[in-house]
């Protein structure tokens, strides 16, 4: 099972414990220097809309720091073809399509061809089940076991699950919710909540794939060195 630290950046910074900011790269060499191997790299701006900054320079930054160190999972309101293809121009490993590109499914099935579905992921965002798009708000007709099976037809064997209502709570993830999809054959990331370690003994008992973990973090909830330790 792998850990996925997050490096949220909003205004071209990302937010640390007690509103304190640092710079995305200080956070990404910090969490490389203890250990982690995977990164997940969100553009809030984009992921809320409402004409916030421009965030791909710093984007970049960090992508091109990370080359070779570690590997980088990019989401963040990733939904429009030449917004996934410029990740990948940047240097993502693995691009996040949001939910709003994984409901298309001509989309979708353009991207795995021209990426390959390894390198690609579905983020499900939802609310009591239903896909419900973080920075909109809507709850769409549509569950998220049937957007995860829908994906998978198209190739997608990568989630990444978030229950929206817990999103920086600290009360942990909806493990259940990434469990279930997980039963339908996928690899799911769990994110969005996570507070303690139970948290992570949970999703490894749950049998997912991984799993982001952001404030907690930033918050000095536990260490990444605890972490890997938990889940290894």
């Amino acid at each position: 099972m792998e850990l996925y630290p997050a490096v949220d950046i909003e205004g071209g910074r990302v937010a640390r414990a007690h509103g304190e900011l640092t710079h995305p790269l200080a956070a990404l060499d910090t969490f490389i220097r203890a250990g982690a191997k995977w990164i997940h790299l969100v553009d809030m701006d984009r992921a809320f809309g409402g004409g916030r900054k421009d965030n791909h320079e710093i984007i970049g930054a960090v992508l091109s720091a990370a080359a070779t160190r570690v590997q980088v999972q990019v989401g963040g309101g990733l939904f429009r073809e030449t917004d996934i293809d410029q990740m990948f121009n940047l240097g993502a490993t693995r691009v996040v399509i949001g939910p709003r590109g994984a409901v298309d499914s001509a989309l979708v099935e353009r991207l795995v061809k021209r990426h390959g579905a390894r390198r690609l992921a579905a983020g499900i965002d939802a609310r009591d089940g239903r896909v419900a798009p973080r920075g909109t708000a809507d709850i769409l007709d549509l569950t998220a076991a049937e957007l995860a099976t829908r994906v998978a037809a198209l190739g997608i064997r990568t989630i990444i699950y978030n229950e929206v209502t817990r999103d920086g709570k600290l009360t942990g993830p909806d493990t259940e919710g990434a469990r279930r999809l997980a039963g339908l054959g996928m690899d799911v990331i769990v994110s969005g909540g996570v507070g303690s370690l139970d948290d992570l003994r949970a999703a490894r008992a749950a049998g997912l794939a991984g799993i982001c973990v952001g404030r907690a973090l930033y918050d000095g909830k536990f260490t990444i060195a605890e972490a890997l330790a938990c889940l290894s």
